[in-house]
């Protein structure tokens, strides 16, 4: 599984990691391109030399390889440090004294093509010193141009990381009062009215439900009901008692106060025949014994 891709780019992850955030992105493509082509053309002018050295000195074949292998390397470093530049979030005016330096530099590259046999090192007119001395005063600028933006941004970051320290430090050495707090605590309750249970109040009675809070509440429509039906306050005031428990259920008799009177009297003479039965017993009790023996006797004869 290949490593996720910055969203980005690459350039702008490398420039995110060893610069800072990028201001423009035409900067980073147009910097990073001068910068790598300044590496590719000063490998190209290194083959080239290579290449040229396997010919004798001055030969038409060695002048062939020799000439672009040199005019390539003084082109190559120019580019190279201008494209550091760009890179880098530095002030016009360096950026404006880098590319002088590098028109300075290619004028000096010119004039080498032109001078080179013929004209160069000892032989003909010689113009190796005029062409030297102005590409060093277009390396110089750019040179300089560039020293500048890198101290720059240097320093940038020293800051960057000085203030940063700073604001940790002032956060850490910070304190509150406890008025500090409970003020911040009320600003923000303000306009927040809560109720005991932690519940924002609000002012309505009505009770609103979705249809999804009873989609998996399923009820048997088939199960017995029972039907109460009210008989009055009164009734609804006891019920409501009795489920508190305080007090007890009543029952209250229908029959009169005559049928009571007639109740109690018919209980009164049952129990005394109860009582005079027993009593008879207890007193023929030993001539019923008598009787019965006789009686037995009399069936076995």
């Amino acid at each position: 599984m290949s490593a996720e891709q910055p969203a980005d780019g690459y350039l702008f992850d490398l420039y995110r990691r060893y610069i800072g955030e990028p201001e423009d992105r035409t900067d980073i493509y147009v910097g990073f391109g001068l910068f790598l082509g300044g590496i590719g053309l000063a490998i190209i002018a290194l083959v080239l030399f290579l290449w040229s050295t396997t010919f004798e000195a001055r030969t038409a074949a060695y002048v062939t390889w020799s000439e672009p292998a040199y005019a390539i390397v003084m082109i190559a470093l120019p580019l190279l440090m201008l494209g550091i530049v760009v890179l880098l979030p530095s002030e016009r005016r360096v950026l404006y004294t880098s590319i002088a330096g590098v028109a300075v530099t290619i004028a000096a590259v010119a004039g080498f093509l032109y001078a080179y046999p013929d004209h160069w090192n000892g032989y003909g007119n010689d113009y190796t010193v005029q062409v030297v001395a102005v590409y060093a005063v277009g390396l110089a600028g750019i040179t300089a141009s560039t020293g500048a933006a890198l101290i720059a941004h240097y320093l940038d970051m020293a800051r960057t990381i000085e203030q940063v320290e700073a604001d940790e430090g002032e956060d850490d050495n910070e304190e509150f009062s406890d008025a500090d707090i409970r003020e911040d605590i009320d600003n923000a309750m303000e306009g927040v009215d809560l109720s005991w249970g932690g519940v924002e109040k609000t002012e309505h009675r009505r009770l609103n439900f979705s249809g999804d809070d009873f989609d998996e509440i399923s009820v048997d429509t088939d199960a017995g009901t029972k039907t109460a039906r009210s008989t009055g306050v009164d009734a609804q005031v006891a019920g409501l008692k009795g489920l508190k428990g305080g007090e007890k259920k009543k029952t209250t008799s229908q029959s009169t106060v005559d049928d009571q009177t007639a109740k109690l009297k018919q209980l009164r003479e049952q129990q005394q025949a109860e009582e005079l039965a027993t009593a008879d017993d207890g007193s023929l009790g030993p001539l019923s014994s008598l009787l019965k023996r006789f009686r037995n006797l009399v069936k076995r004869q």
